[in-house]
Parts: structure tokens; sequence; C-alpha cells
């Protein structure tokens, strides 16, 4: 008889990091063929216009979710309750509030986190014990052994499970094409513009490239958030970088994928981030990339093979190694073709699916 497994999760919309894995799992054959399966989704928002908004909306879904979550435990008796807990502000009280319900009825539990904001709760004295009474005996999914420092605290190593984050193919992956010399570099940025991506850290690189007259050319994709369109320009502005800069606005799909077959560079300076699926996305693309030691990143840029990294919020290094990238194109396209080779060893779907079904079928045997 099949193991059973509550899947308590994020599912899109909002689009987030944590919600497209719950989609990829809700979807894998891979995972669902071999254990029978139940999907409760923790959002309590359904588009990213809703997020802070209609509280008494979002307390009637999560009373909802409260009591699918009494029933599925009640009724489907599941073998294992996985857990894709949000370490981040209020949220986490809400999914901790789950978490506890499952120890309640006795079920064994393995968390999956997708953020970095466990350091936080090692600070509070009330976040402490609950954080001591969720990760006793309990089991934890990381997206990369650089992440393991924040709850090693609370989790001893041998319940630590290792599996990175995968994502499907585009549909029309382009591999990066040779150029002339004397043509401008393309350097590509996909987020939100968020001052905690490194947006404007970026935009100093730029004018330290501007200063040395390289020829390269920057877009930034991406929607508004704590940067609006308006705070860039003039930034921009300021800078003396409006030639040199361009803001295109979100993309999607056919939009997003030309963009990447587009570009030479993908330059991703964020400040706070645990992996960073835009970059598996460029190194699809076969762009090296130029990012930061955040997180579990350098699980997945291999320094001065796939790409460079350099600490975070220093515009000077990332100009240097943005300059390496512009003067040497055959340095490019073999970074590039490197990081296509580890992406297709490394971060498919498929290998996301197989190492997760793994897991699961440790835990539960």
């Amino acid at each position: 008889m099949k193991k059973k497994v509550l899947f308590i999760l994020h599912l899109p919309p909002p689009v987030h990091g944590s919600s497209m894995v719950g989609k990829y799992i809700m979807d894998s054959s891979i995972i669902n063929t071999s254990i029978t399966s139940e999907y409760i989704n923790l959002g309590t928002s359904k588009s990213l216009d809703e997020i802070g908004k209609n509280p008494l909306q979002k307390i009637g879904l999560y009373l909802k979710i409260v009591f699918q979550t009494l029933k599925q435990l009640m009724v489907f008796k599941p073998d294992l309750v996985y857990i894709a807990l949000t370490a981040k502000g209020k949220a986490f009280y809400k999914d901790a509030f789950i978490a506890v319900l499952a120890k309640l009825f006795g079920r064994k539990i393995v968390y999956h986190l997708h953020n970095r904001s466990m350091v936080e709760r090692q600070e509070k004295w009330l976040d402490v014990m609950l954080c001591k009474m969720l990760f006793k005996n309990t089991d934890v999914i990381l997206l990369s052994k650089y992440l393991y420092p924040e709850i090693q605290k609370y989790v001893p190593q041998s319940r630590v499970h290792f599996c990175p984050n995968g994502i499907p193919e585009f549909s029309s992956t382009i591999i990066a094409r040779e150029k002339e010399d004397s043509q401008e570099v393309q350097i590509l940025f996909l987020s939100n513009l968020m001052k905690a991506k490194g947006v404007f850290v970026l935009l100093e690189a730029c004018k330290i490239l501007k200063e040395k007259q390289l020829p390269f050319h920057c877009t930034f994709i991406g929607g508004e958030s704590d940067i609006t369109s308006e705070m860039f320009q003039k930034k921009v502005t300021e800078l003396g970088l409006s030639e040199k800069i361009h803001y295109a606005g979100k993309k999607y799909g056919a939009e997003k994928e030309w963009a990447f077959s587009e570009a030479d560079i993908f330059a991703f300076p964020t400040l706070n981030e645990t992996f960073g699926l835009v970059n598996l996305e460029a190194m699809q693309f076969s762009l090296p990339v130029v990012s930061t030691l955040e997180g579990g990143i350098p699980d997945i840029i291999l320094e001065g093979k796939t790409g460079f990294l350099v600490e975070k919020d220093d515009a000077q290094a990332f100009a240097e190694k943005l300059e390496m990238l512009i003067v040497d194109p055959v340095l490019r396209l073999k970074m590039g073709r490197e990081g296509r080779k580890r992406y297709e060893e490394n971060f498919t779907l498929e290998a996301f699916e197989n190492c997760f079904t793994t897991i699961l079928n440790e835990l539960i045997k």
C-alpha cells in the first residue's frame, strides 16, 4: 500500500519561489505516482494586488485552511505531513499554528524552507521557544548546504536534507551567440525593482563601466516595488546613464524568453536571497552570471567557471567582474556554456523531482 503524504504548501497566485515549487510538486507525476497525496494551499492572497489587503477575507481563508488541515489529519491520516514553512514576518505564526496541529495528532513532519528569516527567530525568547517546539524531532528540507547555519540552533544536521530547486525548460531556449567585438554587450537584470535585489548597486556599477568607456547596455526587467519607475529613472538621470540603461517593465512568457536570448550577461546583485530561480533561467540560456555570495547562490554559480560572485553591496567589485566579461567574448561564451551544462546536470525540474521523491521515501519508509 502506498504511503500517504499531506502537502501543506503555497500555490500561485501570487507567483514566488515557494509557490512555484508548490506547483511543481502538485503537478509532478514522478512525485505523486510513488505516494498517495492530498494538498492544502497555505496562500491567503489570490493575487499580488491582494497582498496586505482584505484582512477579513484573509482571516476567513485562513480559518478554512485550519479546518481543512484538521479534516485531513483525522480522515486522511497521513504518514507524513509536508509543510512549506514560511520564516518571514507574521506568516510564520500562521504556518506554525498549522504545524502545531499536525504535531498534536502525532504525525511525522518535514518542513521545506524557501526563505532565510529563521535567524531572526533566534532573538526573541517567544520565537526561540516556539522554534524549539516546532523543530523538535522534525526533519527539514533546505535548498542548499549554505543555508544550514540558519537553523543549526534548532535542527541537528542528521535531520536536514538538501534538495536544490529545479525549473522546467523554457519553450524555446536559444543558445547564446557570438557577437562582433564592436557591438554593445547586453547586460540583463530580471527581478522586481527592489533595493534588496541590488538595483541601485547595479546602477552604480554601470556608472563605473561608463566612466571606463566600455561598450555595454543594461536592461532592467521587473515590476515596481519599493523602487518605483519614477525613482528608478531619477537615479538613472542622476548617474548620467540615460543612454546606457533601459527599464522595460514586466515581461512574461515569450517576451521574457526573448530578453534572455538577446542578453550576453546576466547580472543579479541581490542583497538578500535564498536561492534565486532567476539564475537558473539565465543558465538555461547559456548566460554567464554575475551575482553575490548570498544564501544558496554559491551552490548555483561556480565562481570563475559559470560566472562570478562578489560580496553584496559592492558596486566596485561588481563592475570589475562585469568588465572582465564585457572585454572578453570568449570568456563569456565559455562560462555561458558551462552554466548551461551545470543547469542540465543539476537544476532541471526532473532532477528536483527525483531528489525530492528520494527524500520523501526515506522519511516514510
